[in-house]
C-alpha cells in the first residue's frame, strides 16, 4: 500500500506541475495522431515518448492487485478491474491538466497509460499469485506444522452447577 501511495504522489509530481514553456501545442484529441507525430520524429523522440507514456502507470498494473491481496480471483476479473482503474486514474490526470500551464491534454498518453497497466499486470501479476498459492497450498512453515501436531490433551470437563432459584 505504502509504495501504491509513493507511486501515485510521483506520478502527480510528474503529470501536475505547471512547465515553464514559451508556447503550448494545442490539445490532441484524435486518437494515434501523437503516436504517428512521434514516430515521424525519428525512433529516438519515438521511443522515449511512447515509452514514457508506457512506463507512468505501468507499476500500477502490479501495485494495484497486491494491494487487494487476494490470490483466490479469477485472472480475467483481475485484469478488467486493473485496467479499468488505471483508465479512470490517466483520464483523472488528463482532466487535471486542463487546468495546468504548460500541460495539454492528450487522448493518446491516455491510451499508452493504460496499455502499459495491463500489460504490467500479464506480466507480473498471473505468475506472482500463481507463485503465492504454490506456497500457500504447501503448507505452512515447519514450526507452525509441528506446534499444531503436538498433542494438546484432552478438552478439560467443568461440572455442571445446578442454578439456584
Amino acid at each position: 500500500m505504502v509504495l501504491l501511495v509513493a507511486h501515485l504522489l510521483v506520478v502527480a509530481w510528474i503529470t501536475l506541475r505547471p512547465l515553464d514553456v514559451p508556447w503550448v501545442s494545442a490539445a490532441n484529441l484524435e486518437p494515434l495522431a501523437g503516436i504517428k507525430a512521434d514516430l515521424e520524429r525519428g525512433p529516438e523522440q519515438a521511443a522515449r515518448q511512447i515509452g514514457g507514456a508506457l512506463l507512468l502507470l505501468a507499476p500500477l498494473g502490479v501495485l494495484l492487485p497486491l494491494a487487494g491481496g487476494r490470490l483466490d480471483v479469477s485472472p480475467l476479473a483481475s485484469l478488467a478491474r486493473t485496467v479499468a482503474a488505471g483508465a479512470l486514474l490517466s483520464l483523472g490526470i488528463e482532466l487535471l491538466q486542463t487546468g495546468v500551464p504548460g500541460q495539454v491534454v492528450d487522448v493518446d498518453s491516455l491510451l499508452l497509460n493504460t496499455l502499459g497497466v495491463a500489460l504490467a499486470h500479464l506480466a507480473v501479476v498471473p505468475a506472482v499469485r500463481a507463485r503465492l498459492r504454490r506456497r500457500r497450498s504447501s503448507g505452512r512453515p515447519r514450526a507452525a506444522r509441528f506446534r499444531e501436531e503436538a498433542p494438546q490433551g484432552s478438552t478439560p470437563k467443568i461440572p455442571r452447577v445446578g442454578i439456584a432459584p
